[in-house]
């Protein structure tokens, strides 16, 4: 029986049993899809990753060294971006000794080349920036949310949704349901922090069609929320903090077409995968 080794992290953790959970399967060799959706399936986790060492050429100025695939699934699907389980991932490749603790991760996905590195005590995640387009308000959104948005746009195949407070956010309850028919791969809510907060904009994010009802930590969402918030309040580093139940914090850096992500990991589960 194959063993594989794998790992339950929290991502974007402020403590212990803060942030977003991933698992991290460490294979020698790719796997296949079924299979990797199976495992995902089988571990209820908002996304499992799979990396395996890969061999490719460079090109001109991504820098030397060793390069992984990564591929993300939730318990339903196969995603095109997770950030949060990035960052365990290169977490989980230091701590075991797969890479040195100042080698760069370097990961070939669907999203593209992303990279992560460590400063001091976090990790450093660069992701391609995603930024909105304004869309109107359709009739299912407004029924979902119940709340009359500031600002809808849409980035990939999620939208973005700004209102009025910080309260608002954190007091939102969308219908899952209407959620679905919406027709969104995931649904960020957004706003201005309240003035006495050490952050400088709040999230939450829901994406029932994918098996996700509500993500505690969403990298993904900060790569649209970094230039979102960056045009708005006219700087490029922010931070971050994601209200969900568990929450989490984030560093935000926007530059061009590029967000830098920064936040913590902890290793909380370490085992082998059977099968």
């Amino acid at each position: 029986m194959a063993a594989h080794e794998l790992l339950l992290i929290d991502a974007f953790a402020d403590g212990p049993f803060t942030g977003n959970p991933a698992a991290v399967v460490l294979l020698d060799a790719p796997a296949d899809a079924a299979w990797m959706q199976a495992v995902a399936a089988e571990l209820k986790q908002s996304e499992t990753a799979f990396c395996w060492p890969h061999q490719a050429e460079r090109a001109p100025g991504e820098g030397p060294g060793p390069e992984w695939k990564l591929r993300w699934f939730t318990p339903r699907c196969e995603v095109e971006l997770c950030g949060h389980a990035t960052l365990a991932t290169a977490h989980a490749l230091w701590s075991t000794g797969r890479l040195d603790r100042d080698e760069a991760a370097v990961f070939r996905t669907r999203a593209g080349l992303l990279q992560a590195w460590r400063v001091g005590e976090e990790i450093e995640l660069d992701l391609p920036a995603t930024p909105d387009e304004p869309v109107t308000l359709t009739q299912e959104l407004a029924m979902a949310f119940r709340l009359p948005p500031r600002y809808l746009g849409r980035y990939r195949d999620s939208y973005v949704i700004e209102l009025e407070s910080e309260s608002a956010v954190r007091s939102v309850t969308p219908d899952p349901a209407l959620l679905l028919e919406a027709g969104g791969h995931g649904y960020t809510v957004t706003a201005r922090a309240s003035a006495d907060k050490p952050y400088d904009f709040v999230l939450r994010y829901f994406a029932p069609a994918v098996g996700v009802p509500e993500d505690p930590v969403t990298g993904a969402a900060f790569a649209c929320l970094g230039p979102y918030w960056s045009l708005r309040l006219g700087r490029p580093d922010l931070v971050g903090r994601q209200v969900s139940a568990r929450g989490g914090t984030v560093r935000v850096h926007s530059s061009e077409a590029r967000v830098r992500l920064g936040g913590r990991a902890r290793t909380v589960v370490q085992g082998a995968l059977l099968g």
